[in-house]
Protein backbone atom coordinates (compact mmCIF):
# COMPACT_ATOMS: atom_id res chain seq x y z
CA UNK A 1 0.00 0.00 0.00
CA UNK A 2 1.54 3.57 -1.16
CA UNK A 3 2.88 5.55 2.42
CA UNK A 4 3.96 8.91 2.55
CA UNK A 5 7.65 9.45 3.47
CA UNK A 6 9.35 12.92 4.63
CA UNK A 7 12.62 14.12 4.85
CA UNK A 8 13.87 16.84 6.55
CA UNK A 9 16.61 19.10 4.79
CA UNK A 10 18.36 22.23 4.76
CA UNK A 11 16.40 24.86 3.19
CA UNK A 12 13.30 22.68 2.34
CA UNK A 13 10.81 19.47 3.36
CA UNK A 14 10.58 17.27 1.08
CA UNK A 15 7.99 14.48 0.64
CA UNK A 16 7.37 11.34 -1.61
CA UNK A 17 4.51 8.65 -1.77
CA UNK A 18 6.09 5.58 -2.21
CA UNK A 19 4.77 2.35 -3.75
CA UNK A 20 6.93 -0.20 -3.57
CA UNK A 21 10.61 1.14 -5.13
CA UNK A 22 8.87 3.82 -7.24
CA UNK A 23 7.68 7.62 -6.12
CA UNK A 24 4.49 8.24 -7.34
CA UNK A 25 3.57 11.56 -6.15
CA UNK A 26 6.35 13.97 -4.45
CA UNK A 27 6.23 17.74 -3.40
CA UNK A 28 9.04 20.13 -1.57
CA UNK A 29 7.92 22.60 1.12
CA UNK A 30 9.95 25.27 1.32
CA UNK A 31 10.86 26.59 4.67
CA UNK A 32 9.32 29.67 5.91
CA UNK A 33 6.19 28.81 3.21
CA UNK A 34 3.25 28.46 5.57
CA UNK A 35 2.01 24.33 4.20
CA UNK A 36 -1.48 23.95 2.75
CA UNK A 37 -4.00 22.53 5.28
CA UNK A 38 -2.25 24.74 8.14
CA UNK A 39 -4.39 26.60 10.56
CA UNK A 40 -3.44 30.45 11.26
CA UNK A 41 -4.68 33.37 13.20
CA UNK A 42 -5.37 36.72 10.94
CA UNK A 43 -6.44 39.83 11.15
CA UNK A 44 -8.95 40.99 8.10
CA UNK A 45 -7.25 44.18 6.74
CA UNK A 46 -9.38 44.58 3.55
CA UNK A 47 -13.03 42.98 3.24
CA UNK A 48 -12.42 43.50 -0.51
CA UNK A 49 -15.78 43.93 -3.37
CA UNK A 50 -18.48 42.77 -2.93
CA UNK A 51 -17.31 40.01 -0.22
CA UNK A 52 -14.97 38.72 -2.87
CA UNK A 53 -11.16 39.27 -2.59
CA UNK A 54 -10.69 40.55 1.21
CA UNK A 55 -7.28 40.19 2.63
CA UNK A 56 -6.22 39.25 6.27
CA UNK A 57 -2.86 39.30 7.80
CA UNK A 58 -0.80 36.88 10.24
CA UNK A 59 0.76 37.93 13.39
CA UNK A 60 4.27 37.79 10.85
CA UNK A 61 3.00 39.85 8.36
CA UNK A 62 1.77 37.56 6.04
CA UNK A 63 -0.83 38.58 3.22
CA UNK A 64 -3.43 36.12 2.70
CA UNK A 65 -6.13 36.22 -0.04
CA UNK A 66 -9.69 35.28 1.12
CA UNK A 67 -11.48 34.96 -2.33
CA UNK A 68 -14.70 34.74 -0.49
CA UNK A 69 -15.26 36.89 3.21
CA UNK A 70 -16.86 34.76 5.94
CA UNK A 71 -20.08 36.49 6.48
CA UNK A 72 -20.67 38.96 9.22
CA UNK A 73 -17.21 39.80 9.42
CA UNK A 74 -15.54 43.36 9.50
CA UNK A 75 -12.53 44.61 9.15
CA UNK A 76 -10.22 44.58 11.56
CA UNK A 77 -11.87 41.00 13.28
CA UNK A 78 -9.83 38.18 14.05
CA UNK A 79 -9.91 35.19 12.11
CA UNK A 80 -8.93 31.82 12.09
CA UNK A 81 -8.53 29.84 8.68
CA UNK A 82 -7.13 27.58 6.99
CA UNK A 83 -4.28 27.88 4.10
CA UNK A 84 -6.42 26.71 1.05
CA UNK A 85 -3.27 26.99 -1.22
CA UNK A 86 0.65 28.10 -0.47
CA UNK A 87 2.22 30.84 -1.55
CA UNK A 88 3.42 30.16 -5.44
CA UNK A 89 7.19 31.27 -5.77
CA UNK A 90 8.75 32.24 -8.70
CA UNK A 91 7.06 32.72 -12.12
CA UNK A 92 3.89 33.73 -10.21
CA UNK A 93 5.42 36.18 -6.86
CA UNK A 94 1.90 37.99 -6.71
CA UNK A 95 -0.09 35.37 -5.78
CA UNK A 96 -0.28 34.96 -1.93
CA UNK A 97 -1.73 32.79 -0.33
CA UNK A 98 -5.35 31.19 -0.40
CA UNK A 99 -7.26 31.29 3.02
CA UNK A 100 -10.69 30.17 3.70
CA UNK A 101 -12.68 29.25 7.02
CA UNK A 102 -11.45 26.10 8.25
CA UNK A 103 -13.21 22.95 7.19
CA UNK A 104 -14.30 20.43 9.14
CA UNK A 105 -11.85 18.24 8.50
CA UNK A 106 -8.21 19.90 7.72
CA UNK A 107 -5.37 17.39 8.05
CA UNK A 108 -3.42 16.98 4.79
CA UNK A 109 -1.98 13.28 3.78
CA UNK A 110 1.59 14.49 4.43
CA UNK A 111 0.85 14.72 8.03
CA UNK A 112 0.86 10.99 8.46
CA UNK A 113 4.12 10.66 6.80
CA UNK A 114 7.08 8.57 8.34
CA UNK A 115 10.68 9.67 8.43
CA UNK A 116 12.37 8.38 5.50
CA UNK A 117 15.21 6.04 5.94
CA UNK A 118 18.61 7.24 4.68
CA UNK A 119 19.01 6.78 1.12
CA UNK A 120 15.72 5.60 0.94
CA UNK A 121 14.71 8.55 -1.79
CA UNK A 122 17.57 7.86 -3.42
CA UNK A 123 17.06 4.22 -4.42
CA UNK A 124 13.38 4.90 -5.60
CA UNK A 125 14.50 7.34 -7.81
CA UNK A 126 14.46 11.13 -6.16
CA UNK A 127 17.81 12.32 -8.05
CA UNK A 128 15.71 11.31 -11.86
CA UNK A 129 12.67 13.27 -10.46
CA UNK A 130 14.77 16.08 -9.51
CA UNK A 131 16.61 15.89 -13.11
CA UNK A 132 12.50 16.10 -15.00
CA UNK A 133 11.71 18.83 -12.72
CA UNK A 134 14.64 20.71 -13.49
CA UNK A 135 14.50 19.88 -17.49
CA UNK A 136 10.91 19.41 -18.51
CA UNK A 137 12.23 16.18 -20.54
CA UNK A 138 10.51 12.91 -19.32
CA UNK A 139 11.37 10.15 -21.12
CA UNK A 140 9.30 6.61 -21.39
CA UNK A 141 9.44 3.95 -24.10
CA UNK A 142 9.11 4.89 -27.24
CA UNK A 143 9.00 8.41 -26.56
CA UNK A 144 9.47 11.38 -24.36
CA UNK A 145 7.50 14.72 -22.91
CA UNK A 146 8.03 18.00 -22.66
CA UNK A 147 7.28 20.27 -19.90
CA UNK A 148 6.43 23.96 -20.57
CA UNK A 149 5.23 26.19 -17.94
CA UNK A 150 3.09 29.16 -18.74
CA UNK A 151 0.90 31.50 -15.99
CA UNK A 152 -2.31 30.25 -17.50
CA UNK A 153 -1.44 26.24 -17.52
CA UNK A 154 1.10 23.27 -18.06
CA UNK A 155 1.81 21.76 -21.25
CA UNK A 156 2.90 18.33 -22.29
CA UNK A 157 3.86 17.94 -25.55
CA UNK A 158 3.86 14.05 -26.43
CA UNK A 159 6.98 12.88 -28.88
CA UNK A 160 8.57 9.42 -30.24
CA UNK A 161 9.15 6.39 -32.07
CA UNK A 162 6.34 4.49 -31.89
CA UNK A 163 3.01 4.51 -34.46
CA UNK A 164 0.72 7.25 -33.46
CA UNK A 165 -2.20 5.36 -32.11
CA UNK A 166 0.21 4.21 -29.83
CA UNK A 167 2.08 6.80 -29.07
CA UNK A 168 -1.08 8.96 -28.12
CA UNK A 169 -1.94 5.78 -24.97
CA UNK A 170 1.80 5.60 -24.14
CA UNK A 171 2.21 9.24 -24.35
CA UNK A 172 -0.85 10.13 -22.64
CA UNK A 173 -0.41 7.48 -19.49
CA UNK A 174 3.41 8.79 -19.51
CA UNK A 175 1.98 12.47 -18.69
CA UNK A 176 -0.82 11.81 -16.51
CA UNK A 177 2.04 9.51 -14.02
CA UNK A 178 4.28 12.96 -14.54
CA UNK A 179 1.38 15.29 -13.50
CA UNK A 180 1.02 13.12 -10.34
CA UNK A 181 4.43 12.50 -9.74
CA UNK A 182 5.85 15.97 -9.75
CA UNK A 183 2.57 17.59 -7.95
CA UNK A 184 1.44 19.75 -10.86
CA UNK A 185 -2.33 21.33 -10.48
CA UNK A 186 -4.06 23.24 -11.89
CA UNK A 187 -4.53 24.49 -15.45
CA UNK A 188 -2.78 21.53 -17.62
CA UNK A 189 -3.06 20.63 -21.38
CA UNK A 190 -1.48 17.33 -23.14
CA UNK A 191 -1.08 17.53 -26.90
CA UNK A 192 -0.73 14.16 -28.14
CA UNK A 193 -0.10 13.13 -31.92
CA UNK A 194 -3.22 12.72 -34.44
CA UNK A 195 -4.39 9.47 -34.76
CA UNK A 196 -6.67 7.58 -36.71
CA UNK A 197 -10.28 7.56 -35.68
CA UNK A 198 -11.78 7.63 -32.44
CA UNK A 199 -10.74 4.35 -30.75
CA UNK A 200 -6.72 5.61 -29.99
CA UNK A 201 -8.43 8.99 -28.63
CA UNK A 202 -10.37 6.59 -26.21
CA UNK A 203 -8.11 4.67 -25.61
CA UNK A 204 -5.78 7.72 -24.10
CA UNK A 205 -8.54 9.10 -22.03
CA UNK A 206 -8.66 5.61 -20.52
CA UNK A 207 -4.94 5.61 -20.07
CA UNK A 208 -4.83 9.08 -18.28
CA UNK A 209 -8.49 7.78 -16.30
CA UNK A 210 -5.59 4.75 -14.99
CA UNK A 211 -2.94 6.93 -14.11
CA UNK A 212 -5.05 9.42 -12.02
CA UNK A 213 -7.61 6.61 -10.56
CA UNK A 214 -8.33 7.30 -6.84
CA UNK A 215 -6.87 11.31 -7.27
CA UNK A 216 -9.38 14.57 -8.07
CA UNK A 217 -9.15 15.51 -11.50
CA UNK A 218 -11.41 16.27 -13.97
CA UNK A 219 -10.48 16.16 -18.01
CA UNK A 220 -12.16 16.85 -21.77
CA UNK A 221 -12.09 14.11 -24.41
CA UNK A 222 -9.43 13.94 -26.20
CA UNK A 223 -10.28 16.05 -29.46
CA UNK A 224 -9.87 15.48 -33.40
CA UNK A 225 -6.46 17.36 -32.93
CA UNK A 226 -4.93 15.14 -29.87
CA UNK A 227 -5.10 17.59 -27.59
CA UNK A 228 -6.87 17.02 -23.80
CA UNK A 229 -6.96 19.31 -20.73
CA UNK A 230 -6.68 18.53 -17.45
CA UNK A 231 -8.10 20.48 -14.46
CA UNK A 232 -6.25 19.34 -10.76
CA UNK A 233 -6.48 21.49 -7.13
CA UNK A 234 -3.59 23.50 -6.94
CA UNK A 235 -2.50 23.31 -3.63
CA UNK A 236 1.08 24.01 -3.66
CA UNK A 237 3.87 24.97 -6.13
CA UNK A 238 4.83 21.61 -8.08
CA UNK A 239 8.08 20.68 -8.45
CA UNK A 240 9.30 22.21 -11.72
CA UNK A 241 7.50 25.39 -10.28
CA UNK A 242 9.77 25.53 -7.91
CA UNK A 243 12.84 25.18 -10.48
CA UNK A 244 11.15 27.46 -12.96
CA UNK A 245 11.20 30.05 -10.67
CA UNK A 246 14.54 30.12 -8.80
CA UNK A 247 16.62 27.45 -10.15
CA UNK A 248 19.69 28.60 -8.69
CA UNK A 249 18.27 28.31 -5.43
CA UNK A 250 16.63 24.87 -6.07
CA UNK A 251 20.38 23.99 -7.26
CA UNK A 252 21.53 24.84 -4.01
CA UNK A 253 19.16 22.88 -1.78
CA UNK A 254 19.28 20.08 -3.81
CA UNK A 255 23.61 20.14 -3.66
CA UNK A 256 23.70 20.82 0.40
CA UNK A 257 21.55 17.57 0.09
CA UNK A 258 24.33 15.47 -1.64
CA UNK A 259 26.50 17.62 0.42
CA UNK A 260 25.09 16.12 3.72
CA UNK A 261 26.25 12.67 3.14
CA UNK A 262 29.87 13.66 3.55
CA UNK A 263 31.67 13.40 7.19
CA UNK A 264 33.85 16.18 8.21
CA UNK A 265 34.91 19.73 6.46
CA UNK A 266 34.45 19.82 2.90
CA UNK A 267 35.04 22.57 -0.13
CA UNK A 268 31.35 22.97 -1.93
CA UNK A 269 32.59 23.89 -5.95
CA UNK A 270 29.64 24.79 -8.41
CA UNK A 271 28.08 26.98 -10.71
CA UNK A 272 28.72 30.81 -9.99
CA UNK A 273 25.03 31.14 -9.36
CA UNK A 274 24.24 28.68 -6.94
CA UNK A 275 27.15 29.68 -4.85
CA UNK A 276 26.21 33.08 -5.16
CA UNK A 277 23.05 31.61 -3.45
CA UNK A 278 25.01 30.07 -0.68
CA UNK A 279 26.61 33.00 0.22
CA UNK A 280 23.39 34.69 0.76
CA UNK A 281 22.00 31.75 2.71
CA UNK A 282 24.85 31.60 5.39
CA UNK A 283 22.09 29.91 7.88
CA UNK A 284 22.08 26.72 5.45
CA UNK A 285 26.14 26.15 5.28
CA UNK A 286 26.00 26.62 8.66
CA UNK A 287 23.68 23.87 9.26
CA UNK A 288 25.38 21.87 6.67
CA UNK A 289 28.96 22.35 9.00
CA UNK A 290 27.11 21.02 11.73
CA UNK A 291 25.40 18.29 9.53
CA UNK A 292 28.85 16.87 8.52
CA UNK A 293 30.94 18.39 11.73
CA UNK A 294 33.87 20.42 9.99
CA UNK A 295 33.53 23.63 8.70
CA UNK A 296 32.05 24.09 4.91
CA UNK A 297 34.30 26.71 2.09
CA UNK A 298 33.01 27.61 -1.23
CA UNK A 299 34.52 27.73 -4.46
CA UNK A 300 32.71 28.70 -8.15
CA UNK A 301 33.35 27.25 -11.06
CA UNK A 302 31.93 28.81 -14.16
CA UNK A 303 32.82 25.17 -16.11
CA UNK A 304 30.85 23.68 -13.85
CA UNK A 305 26.34 23.19 -15.20
CA UNK A 306 24.05 24.68 -12.59
CA UNK A 307 23.17 21.01 -11.78
CA UNK A 308 27.27 19.67 -11.86
CA UNK A 309 27.71 21.23 -8.22
CA UNK A 310 29.75 18.55 -5.69
CA UNK A 311 30.98 18.54 -2.57
CA UNK A 312 34.97 18.07 -2.39
CA UNK A 313 36.69 16.66 1.57
CA UNK A 314 39.13 18.95 2.78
Amino acid sequence: MPEWVVERGIGETRFALLEGEEIVEARILLDGVLPAGSIVDARLVSVGTNGRNAVAVTPDGTELLLPHRPAGTTEGARLSLEIAREAIPGIEPWKRPLARPPAQEHRTSEASARPATPGELDRTGWLDLLDEAATGLIDFPGGQLRLSLTPAMSLFDVDGSLPPDQLAVAGARAAAAAIRRLGIGGSIGIDLPTTHGKAPRAAAAAAIDGALAGVPFERTAVNGFGFVQIVRPRRHASLPELYAGDRPAAEARALLRRAGTHVGGLTIAAHPAVIAVLDDRAEWTGQLARHVGGAVALRSDPRLAMSAGHAEPR
